[in-house]
């Protein structure tokens, strides 16, 4: 029996030895596409080849995609663990041909893998075609001898894909398996079709016609071949099972959560174990792919995915935080054909046990409040959606863990009523994956780059050169010419302008021309990844479509952006080495006058932290080691030791960047980076951390300075510094000592006017009193005072000794600090069921424009925002005292 590798092996090593190019997965966050959430097929990288916006060297390609199918309209989240198929996390096998070969060779290598490569038995097999697909049909009784009865024509959209209302669309062939009939179902195109005895194993796409608004207009010029087969289907298949759930994979996994839970996966529990181990796939390489749970976008829809699980895992039994525990057991089995998840499982295993911590607070909170929302409700019932959104918005309990979690018990949710309460957030997120226009912004690019393909930029070596006018674009339209006072992009054939990527900023300097022309360049970008744009205002002459021009890139900026790109390498490697392996690149920001550098971490760091990645970097720094510079396929680069960002789109080949001094035969610093970087380490100058703080639960953010703005801030202290010790009357050196002293003076002279007041009050009056110290109130004595900066702790001690001095009688104080007010009320004890304590404060704090107070009957306090308010609150006191 092959494992579920060697049939991903197997796959690709076919196609291979058939003339296609085997390609690695992409992420799962789509490349350059704001319209889709996830990659959620094998044909999702190569769509931009299909639609001809973008080209490859090689005709034909293998892969086996990462997928996810969790949200929007590919979702299968609900019906996971509680079906053989469905899954949120799979992999999609799959051979393409960009214009190559066409139907009867696609046919002829899946039926030669399947029947020969496989051996499965050809009476198991049966194939679909669009009804009026007569080459398919015919094609397949060719090459595959197959009877008129297995080859069914089907008139439904479920044979006929397209990309869209407007480009490639074509008929598709898919291959069926038969389980056999102990299992209930029929075939395609049956009544039992539903059922699960015949299972849709391979999906053979013709693109052939091209359409317009719905409509077939034509045929393709060059027509092509799309094919996906679901890996864990076809594992199922080829090892004698007819549950996704039951091959070695899933097996593997399902195992190791019986073994941590201590329960067995039957009966009700076996869906829990089967949610538990796919999800753990899905948020795994989410986590592995720079996706992080937040409560929005692709966020959210990891955090569902993973509260889903955790919920089961709660269900099982699980006392402690448990998807962390299963990481391990997921990179054994699967790390080998995705390297990027050893690579994360530091980060994938801290992530996922800080969100189980956070939710199992969650959850408690929520299931307490579901509990008593259906306390009265029984099988058939309905939860209002109301609730559902409270539940959400309250507690963080996605709806459909809500759904989850009162399936058992028969009890449905009114998903309309929680759609409504829930539109405006709905209606906003929608708003934001539409990528704000990005998409209609690309095809003036995307025809730019098909024209003249890619922008060959030579500011690695130079900062200026001369570059030929290839495309001029105003207002997202392209133009031939530009004048004076016009805002233009401008697009040259080579360029020295870095555009902005990766973190780092793009260049700013000068074009020039014939004819007197200058444009001051403000802004250069990067659009589709492979142009380099420059943005500026004709300040003299005319710019055309064809001329040459001159190109000098603004050499300080330049310079100051470099050191800064150089030292967020440095402070990486710095990072790693005092906070552990966990540590990832999560986002940066390298202008010409600051660093910013975004990295995973759980907590904040400490001072001394701080100040020990400062110091590694520096002496780094000092060590002025020359930065190397190497071309490598990625694959290569990573083998070497390159340190890759998750989630980012690599190239066939791509620059290593290696800096700092070396250790036992390794270098500080190699990462993958295609930004400007300093000659050598000692460039950098020097180094200095101004902030750290807070991005987002898990994300860290320090800032620093290099060079001349180090500089520049370390003489702005000085400075400051200077000031204070001539404020101080002493030198900068003493100012540390001086102000110590200084403070201690402070506390002295509190000390004594904090006595004063408690002698002033205990005098009776004075000039700090608001009233009479003593007066009589319906028969009981009564001492009212407003102290001005007392401090509230003195209050219960001041009424202490003015219920001595009273005997029989109340006494109220107000101490007034910083604008606001704290009053006390004290009863002795023969008039205690005369007068309350509590209710008498309370009317005071009602004065002050507080809430609330209490205490005992004999002694009571409360405060209030206004200290204006003292003697009303005196008053108050009096006037409850009266009755």
């Amino acid at each position: 029996m092959q494992t579920t590798n060697e049939i991903r092996r197997s796959f690709l090593d076919y196609f291979a030895s058939n003339g296609h190019e085997a390609v690695q997965s992409a992420p799962l966050v789509p490349y350059n596409d704001p319209t889709l959430m996830f990659v959620n097929a094998g044909m999702v990288p190569f769509k931009n080849v299909f639609t001809g916006l973008e080209t490859r060297a090689t005709p034909r390609a293998t892969s086996s995609q990462k997928c996810v199918r969790a949200g929007g309209k590919h979702n299968d989240l609900d019906n996971v663990g509680y079906t053989a198929r469905h899954h949120t996390f799979f992999e999609m096998l799959g051979n393409f041909s960009f214009g190559d070969y066409f139907k009867e060779q696609a046919i002829t290598h899946a039926w030669t893998l399947l029947t020969k490569e496989w051996a499965l038995p050809v009476e198991k097999l049966l194939v679909t075609v669009y009804h009026t697909d007569d080459e398919a049909f015919d094609l397949w009784k060719k090459i595959a001898g197959l009877p008129e009865s297995k080859i069914i024509r089907i008139p439904t959209k479920d044979n006929f894909w397209a990309m869209g209302d407007d480009g490639p669309c074509g008929p598709c062939s898919e291959i069926f398996y038969d389980h056999g009939d102990h299992i209930w179902g029929g075939p395609p195109g049956s009544p039992e079709e539903d059922g699960d005895r015949f299972i849709e194993i391979w999906n053979l796409v013709f693109m052939q016609f091209e359409q317009a608004a719905g409509e077939i207009v034509g045929n393709l010029p060059k027509p092509s071949i799309d094919t996906g087969m679901g890996l864990e289907r076809i594992s199922a298949v080829m090892q004698g099972v007819h549950d996704n759930y039951d091959i070695d994979t899933f097996k593997a996994l399902i195992a190791a959560s019986e073994h941590l839970t201590g329960v067995a996966a039957e009966g009700d529990s076996r869906a829990s174990h089967r949610v538990i181990a796919d999800h753990l796939r899905s948020t795994s390489f989410l986590l592995a792919d720079g996706v992080l749970p937040s409560n929005e976008g692709r966020g959210y829809v990891l955090r569902r995915i993973m509260r889903r699980a955790m919920r089961h895992a709660h269900l099982l039994g699980a006392k402690d935080p448990l998807m962390h525990r299963l990481v391990p057991a997921l990179v054994a089995e699967m790390g080998q054909a995705y390297p990027e998840l050893g690579r994360a499982q530091p980060l994938i295993e801290e992530t996922l046990e800080r969100e189980e911590v956070q939710f199992r607070r969650t959850l408690s909170n929520g299931l307490k409040l579901l509990d008593e929302a259906t306390a009265e409700m029984g099988e058939g019932a309905r939860l209002p959606g109301e609730t559902a959104f409270k539940l959400y918005d309250t507690y963080g309990f996605p709806y459909d863990l809500t759904e989850d979690a009162l399936r058992s018990r028969g009890i449905s949710v009114d998903k309309d009523g929680f759609d409504a309460a829930m539109a405006q957030q709905k209606a906003a997120a929608r708003a934001a994956w539409k990528g704000s226009g990005q998409a209609a912004d690309n095809e003036v690019w995307f025809d730019i780059a098909e024209r003249e393909g890619a922008t060959e930029f030579t500011g690695y070596t130079s900062t200026s050169g001369e570059g030929r006018v290839v495309a001029l674009v105003r207002d997202g339209k392209e133009v031939q010419s530009a004048s004076v006072g016009d805002e233009v992009i401008v697009l040259t054939n080579q360029t020295p302008f870095y555009g902005e990527s990766g973190g780092q900023v793009g260049d700013a300097g000068t074009i020039t021309g014939p004819g007197g022309l200058v444009i001051a360049i403000a802004e250069t970008a990067k659009p589709l990844g492979r142009l380099h744009t420059m943005t500026g205002k004709v300040e003299a002459g005319q710019i055309k479509v064809g001329e040459t021009v001159n190109l000098v890139v603004d050499e300080a900026r330049r310079d100051a952006i470099r050191a800064n790109h150089s030292a967020t390498h440095l402070l990486h490697a710095a990072l790693r080495n005092r906070l552990g392996d966990h540590v990832t690149q999560k986002g940066s920001m390298v202008a010409s006058d600051r660093l910013r550098f975004d990295f995973s971490h759980p907590k904040a760091l400490e001072v001394e932290d701080i100040a020990a990645i400062e110091a590694e970097v520096n002496a780094e720094i000092r060590g002025n080691e020359p930065v190397m510079t190497r071309l490598m396929t990625p694959d290569d680069a990573i083998a070497a030791g390159a340190m890759a960002l998750f989630g980012e789109k690599y190239g066939d080949e791509v620059r290593v960047l290696s800096m700092g001094r070396s250790n036992g035969g390794k270098t500080y610093s190699v990462e993958l980076c295609g930004g400007t970087h300093v000659n050598a380490t000692g460039d950098i100058g020097v180094f200095r951390i101004v902030s750290e703080s807070a991005v987002s639960s898990g994300v860290r953010r320090i800032e620093a300075l290099t060079g001349e703005g180090a500089r520049q801030w370390l003489v702005a202290r000085e400075e400051a510094l200077k000031n204070a010790a001539g404020i101080l009357r002493t030198t900068p050196e003493d100012v540390e000592a001086r102000v110590a002293a200084l403070l201690d003076e402070r506390k002295k002279l509190e000390r004594e006017l904090a006595e004063a007041k408690k002698a002033l009050a205990l005098g009776g009056g004075g000039a700090a009193a608001a009233g009479p110290a003593d007066e009589e109130v319906s028969g009981v004595k009564f001492s009212g005072q407003v102290l001005e900066g007392l401090d509230p702790k003195e209050l219960r001690g001041l009424l202490d000794q003015a219920k001595q001095r009273l005997g029989s009688g109340v006494a109220a104080i107000v101490a007034v600090n910083e604008g606001k007010a704290s009053i006390a009320v004290a009863v002795t004890d023969d008039l205690k069921d005369k007068a309350s304590a509590v209710d008498l404060v309370r009317k005071g704090v009602q004065a002050l424009g507080g809430k609330g107070g209490g205490g005992r009957p004999d002694m009571a306090q409360g405060g209030g925002p206004d200290g204006s308010k003292g003697a009303d609150a005196i008053a108050a006191v009096k006037a409850a005292l009266a009755g």
